[in-house]
């Protein structure tokens, strides 16, 4: 473990990049940069999760991990589909922060799936430390940092440490994905996209917006393949056939050119060779998709989120003080919170930034039959999506 100086330099320097306003993949690399230097590690991959249902929508692998992707499949059908205590979504469930596998099994790695199918015969990793990033909202992210045969086990001392700085990754994640701003010359919609996989979990299907999503989905160079975002959806649509969960996976993301995206899977019915089929939609998220969200990454309160909507519904601050109840001195209050927090300075800017950020670039495009925009004239079509997908 490093020095009491180290270790404080090391904390203030992740908690000053948090509150930087740095693009979701910079403040990864140098929160990481800075939490090496107090917990060694030979590799980490650092994922974003969507709160509402703690499913990864994104990932940055660094170290020995950097550009190794062969593997991510494998890993979302472990992480999501199975049971293990050390799995995100127990972590949350069970309202741990930070845990270390050598610890959890005291040393018999064997009794950890992911350690014994995948980490050890594949990366020669001995231990790994898990951290989720939680607040009131949900689970925003989560980070692994990977040991070999030549580092001794995350020692509890370096297991309070990460989760000491728990909450200032968890502030970065959510200010990165709002940071991530979308461009004059992003690309036009492509139009709900469908994956089906069989009961092998290759793909059998799709259509030939599928390939040009997910090539929009990793927001920046080195991030890991979208693909792990899809078969987790996989994964955790086949618990929910077999009814060891109550809800369909779903998982909103943002892409590089800065919209939101929405992918969701459910378990299709069919007999023979057809049993056991999943369908994975993905599309551009509508804004009542993403206003909880975008909403819960500004840290609003309460009543803040309720001026907002109001806001968004086009009511003035008579109309809103009404129907909420209070003074209009206390909307104007509530509403200073808010521009503060989302970082503009008026009404206008702040439907801009919440509600329309990703629609702006749709504007003067023609409405399709579904009352939603259509794709530009000349756009070019998408490629086919046919590789197979395999753990």
């Amino acid at each position: 473990m490093a020095t009491a100086l180290g270790i404080g330099r090391a904390r203030s320097d992740i908690d000053v990049v948090s509150r930087a306003g740095l693009p979701l993949h910079s403040f990864m690399d140098e929160a990481a940069v800075a939490l090496q230097q107090v917990v060694p590690f030979v590799a980490a991959c650092i994922s974003t999760l969507d709160p509402a249902t703690t499913m990864v929508s994104s990932s940055r692998k660094l170290g020995a991990l950097d550009g190794r992707n062969e593997r991510d499949v494998a890993w979302s059908q472990i992480e999501y589909g199975g049971d293990d205590p050390t799995s995100i979504t127990a972590m949350v469930a069970a309202g741990q922060i930070a845990v270390g596998v050598h610890h959890v099994t005291r040393g018999v790695l064997d009794r950890s799936v992911r350690m014994s199918e995948l980490l050890m015969p594949h990366f020669d990793f001995r231990d790994e430390a898990r951290v989720v990033f939680v607040d009131r909202n949900g689970a925003w992210g989560h980070i692994s940092l990977f040991r070999g045969d030549d580092h001794t086990p995350f020692a509890v001392e370096e297991l309070d440490f990460l989760s000491a700085v728990a909450p200032a990754f968890t502030r970065g994640i959510r200010t990165g994905l709002l940071a991530q701003l979308s461009r004059a010359d992003a690309a036009a919609q492509i139009g709900p996209a469908v994956i089906v996989f069989d009961a092998d979990d290759r793909i059998v299907q799709s259509t030939p917006g599928a390939q040009a999503y997910l090539a929009q989905m990793p927001v920046a160079p080195g991030m890991g393949d979208p693909l792990t975002s899809v078969q987790a959806l996989v994964s955790g649509a086949r618990r929910f056939a077999r009814g060891e969960t109550d809800h369909a996976p779903r998982i909103r993301a943002r892409a590089a050119d800065g919209a939101w995206v929405v992918l969701h899977a459910s378990p299709l019915g069919g007999a023979g060779d057809r049993a056991g089929d999943v369908v994975v939609t993905i599309e551009e998220a509508r804004p009542q998709d993403v206003i909880d969200l975008v909403a819960a990454a500004f840290d609003l309160t309460t009543r803040e989120r309720e001026v907002v909507a109001a806001v968004l519904r086009g009511a003035d601050t008579r109309e809103i003080a009404v129907t909420l109840h209070v003074s209009p001195y206390t909307v104007q209050d509530h509403l200073k919170s808010v521009f503060d927090k989302a970082g503009v300075a008026s009404r206008r800017e702040l439907v801009a930034r919440v509600y329309f950020d990703q629609y702006v670039r749709r504007m003067g495009s023609s409405i399709g039959p579904s009352g939603w925009y259509t794709a530009a004239p000349g756009a070019a079509a998408a490629p086919e999506l046919s590789a197979p997908v395999r753990g």
